[in-house]
């Protein structure tokens, strides 16, 4: 499985742009790839997937984590390029989308072989939990819904292996204990203190970033 991250306020190569936002996509094996959030705007969502050779007409299924702007900016158009690709938004996500099929996530749902969305956590945002060889990653929007609350949600998939996104001001640490891999993306406050404190097993996060599991 292969997560490139393709929006983010870091860069980590040349000719890429930073926004603040976040988006990712999820490759694995021949699974359409699936992209999480949407990044705040479009031209420069579009202008990263391009110099990254990534092809925003193949992606099969869109996830959105929350409905905020730096999340959903660049959705409009990824939407007016990709005809295929199902979407699954939180119930508290109140746009409409005519013309295109969507899942309104409230509970726990598999989006395809080997992801699966948290379900809505506290009625305000879903991350998703990969199934990997190593155990299970944590992709996370900004995590609204409190880091315990999404860390125990994806647990029930099985052991968990690592987490990659926005934390925003979370610093309870000692949930991460057990992880072998920690990439703090977006809005995340602690960052230095989280590559500090995890040496190795923090990974710095930006557009061009890729994670191999």
């Amino acid at each position: 499985m292969k997560i490139t991250v393709v929006y983010d306020n870091e860069v980590r190569g040349v000719g890429l742009r930073k926004g603040h936002g976040f988006s990712a996509l999820i490759e694995d094996g021949g699974v359409p790839p699936l992209l999480f959030d949407a990044g705040a705007d479009g031209p420069t969502l579009l202008h990263n997937m391009k110099e990254l050779n990534i092809d925003p007409r193949n992606i099969g299924t869109i996830v959105i984590s929350h409905a905020h702007d730096d999340h959903t900016g660049g959705l409009s158009e990824i939407l007016s390029i990709n005809e295929i690709a199902d979407l699954y938004l939180p119930s508290s996500f109140k746009r409409t989308l005519s013309g295109r099929k969507v899942t309104e996530v409230k509970g726990p749902v598999q989006l395809c072989e080997n992801m699966f969305s948290t379900g809505e956590l506290e009625g305000v945002e879903q991350s998703l939990a990969l199934n990997t060889a190593k155990g299970v990653f944590v992709l996370t929007g900004c995590a609204h819904s409190g880091m315990e609350v999404i860390l125990a949600a994806a647990a029930r998939l099985g052991e968990l292996y690592g987490i990659a996104g926005g934390f925003h001001g979370f610093h309870d640490f000692k949930l991460f204990k057990g992880l072998s891999l920690v990439c703090p993306c977006h809005c995340t406050k602690y960052k230095q203190e989280i590559r500090d404190l995890f040496g190795d097993r923090a990974l710095q996060c930006g557009v061009g970033s890729v994670i191999r599991l």
